[in-house]
């Protein structure tokens, strides 16, 4: 057994090396699939982040009436803090409330002279409230008109930035049907061209897979070498796309950042080294060897 398999290496290692042009051929076509696969993952780890640091810019403030003291504020925190919905809740007094405002706005010199004018702090007492998901506040808005406090509240701007809210659920509910789509595409393509270019690799060795029928070699010893073939392919593929994306990666990184708001695509990279790694080789071995079990199957009537 083990010499039939040590045989079936050698010959799949020598027709790699014989056919020199089209398994050249084979790991540009394995090496564009496994890219592929490998910008997938990527997306998918890029548009998460984006969409989280598009989730963290998203809030909603409850302004409550001037009369309430801050201990019943508090309370009413306490007692929203315990819904699954909310992330985080922060309590924003008055004087803090205008502090803030101050800050924001003190270089409109007129805003600051009508604040000074006025005399006291016009401000309301808040709670500032960050959801898991973005399409949460809506539930959390009608927990809060149905709420045993409602007539503390003096107001709620989730209908303010309602439209700003939605906007971002449709992008992430886009986006993740994106990467669905992508996905099943580029996986019939890259299953239809690895498929294709294996077909005419045991094509040019039609007359040698004839003589070895002829000579009465089982099928598994004709398959065997067009099998390790693909995984030679595959393998060496798996090299090359791990190098491009790494140095493409390396020197494309800072732009990136930029565009991804603050994404570091080669740190991901790098983090998920392991992970990139096997997802490449599963996608090159695995094409190459499934490629080359069904071609020399269905063509070669083996």
């Amino acid at each position: 057994m083990f010499i039939t398999l040590r045989r079936i290496i050698k010959s799949g290692w020598a027709g790699f090396r014989r056919n020199s042009g089209l398994s050249a051929a084979a790991i540009f076509i394995t090496v564009l699939v496994i890219s592929l696969a490998t910008f997938l993952f990527l997306f998918r780890g890029a548009s998460q982040a984006v969409i989280k640091n598009l989730e963290e810019k998203v809030d909603m403030y409850i302004y409550f009436n001037e009369e309430l003291s801050s201990n019943d504020l508090l309370e009413i925190q306490d007692e929203l803090s315990k819904i699954s919905e909310i992330r985080n809740i922060e309590y924003v007094s008055r004087d803090e409330a205008l502090k803030n405002f101050v800050l924001r706005h003190n270089d409109d010199e007129a805003l600051m002279e009508s604040l000074e004018e006025l005399g006291k702090n016009p401000l309301l007492a808040s709670l500032n409230v960050r959801a898991w998901e973005a399409s949460q506040y809506a539930a959390i808005s009608n927990f809060l008109a149905n709420s045993s406090f409602n007539n503390l509240i003096a107001k709620i701007d989730y209908q303010e930035k309602k439209s700003v809210i939605g906007r971002l659920d449709s992008i992430i509910f886009n986006m993740s049907r994106i990467g669905i789509i992508l996905g099943i595409i580029l996986a019939a393509v890259a299953i239809l061209v690895t498929f294709n270019t294996v077909r005419l690799t045991i094509y040019n060795s039609k007359e040698e897979i004839e003589t070895m029928r002829l000579v009465g070699a089982s099928n598994g010893f004709i398959r065997g070498p067009f099998i390790v073939q693909g995984i030679i392919v595959g393998f060496f593929s798996s090299l090359i796309t791990l190098l491009i994306f790494g140095i493409s990666l390396f020197f494309l990184s800072p732009s990136l950042k930029l565009l991804l708001q603050g994404f570091n695509m080669f740190h991901y990279f790098i983090s998920n080294l392991a992970v990139i790694f096997s997802i490449q080789l599963a996608s090159g071995v695995g094409l190459g060897l499934l490629s080359g079990w069904i071609a020399i199957r269905k063509y070669l009537r083996v």
